[in-house]
């Protein structure tokens, strides 16, 4: 793809975003005529240069971003998702995050286990285990920087989590095929896979507007999941298609509290 085209759909990208003062992957997609990895690209571009702040599903302007706080950017589904699947957690057990707006909303809701190890790729996962008082003990996988996941991956990340077992897996997702598992846009499928076959249990985290998302590369088979946290959002024929795959879908309720 030429220079010229990438400035004009950028250009256009921060058009829009003036205009409505966020954007979503999807409607940019349709809108130039171009593949939804290559706006997050150009997304991944914007924000590393301060002209917008990436969001679930798109971007808001940076300007709107500073007067945000990190709170009110975690939808309530995900939060309850978060506090669900902290629940799932045992004191002194071994537990993995994968990286994640849905993974790290369970973060605040360790606060009260005790004797935990937790390993992440994720810088910002890892700077909210820290957060906790005590933190629990953290590990990092190393690795490669990869800058449009914001995560460590590669060989070398992939070779140090072999070298552990694991309690828990807590893992998001792009998209959910009821019949065939989690899907993902990202290309780089097998530290997901190495994280799955390192812990006895899998957990997958996502809001219920994944699920039924037409995304192309397999993540993780249902065979290899054990449970799925998502919200009250999803409707009884596709939990119902879910669970016929040997997976338990458990439904984060939002706290009343």
């Amino acid at each position: 793809m030429s220079r010229r085209s990438a400035l004009s759909r950028r250009s256009q990208i921060l058009t829009e975003l003036e205009r409505n003062g966020r954007v979503q992957v999807e409607a940019l997609s349709r809108l130039l005529s171009t593949s939804e990895v290559t706006i997050r690209k150009d997304l991944a571009y914007l924000e590393s240069h301060g002209k917008l702040v990436r969001r679930y599903g798109g971007a808001i302007m940076a300007v709107a971003a500073n007067d945000i706080a990190e709170e009110d950017t975690i939808s309530f589904n995900k939060q309850a998702i978060g506090l669900a699947a902290a629940a799932e957690v045992r004191d002194h057990s071994r537990i993995l995050i994968d990286f994640g707006t849905t993974t790290t909303a369970m973060i605040p809701h360790l606060s009260e286990h005790r004797g935990l190890v937790i390993m992440t790729n994720s810088m910002r996962t890892a700077q909210e285990v820290l957060a906790l008082s005590p933190p629990p003990t953290l590990l990092m996988t190393g690795g490669t920087w990869d800058t449009q996941t914001g995560s460590l991956q590669g060989q070398i990340a992939e070779q140090v989590l072999r070298s552990y077992d694991f309690d828990q897996l807590f893992i998001g997702c792009d998209g959910i095929d009821p019949a065939r598992g989690t899907t993902t846009f990202n290309e780089l499928l097998g530290l997901s896979q190495v994280m799955a076959e390192s812990a006895s249990e899998v957990i997958v985290v996502a809001t219920s507007d994944k699920i039924g998302r037409r995304i192309p590369n397999l993540e993780l088979p249902w065979g290899t999941v054990d449970k799925l946290i998502t919200d009250a959002d999803i409707s009884d024929n596709l939990r119902s298609n879910i669970e016929q795959q040997g997976v338990c879908v458990i439904i984060a309720r939002e706290n009343k509290e």
